[in-house]
């Protein structure tokens, strides 16, 4: 994947993160869906599920448990987002290959 992210906005008041991509794509992730989305191990259900083969083919799609928000939010390298969500959860890193995945 070429394209990265050039601007990355919380909107917690929406519930929303927004990203925009080096190709212009403009993507709105809806906070709960993503925290659905979460890729770690533990929200996985385990080391056979991660990979982009487990992905979720459309975040829309998926039916959050709850509404969740976003506390903070640390980039990871030149590569990634590491949320901290409400609940505490702050395991999940979403790389932009992952984000450019989701995007709705």
């Amino acid at each position: 994947m070429d394209a990265r992210p050039t601007n990355i906005t919380l909107n917690k008041a929406e519930a929303y993160l927004e990203i925009t991509w080096s190709d212009d794509k403009v993507c709105q992730y809806p906070l709960s869906h993503l925290r659905e989305a979460c890729p770690c191990v533990e929200c996985r259900g385990g080391h056979q599920f991660m990979g982009m083969e487990h992905a979720p083919d459309n975040l829309l799609m998926l039916q959050p448990a709850r509404n969740y928000n976003m506390s903070e939010l640390h980039p990871i390298g030149n590569y990634a987002l590491q949320p901290v969500w409400d609940d505490g959860h702050d395991t999940g890193i979403y790389t932009w290959e992952y984000l450019r995945h989701l995007c709705p």
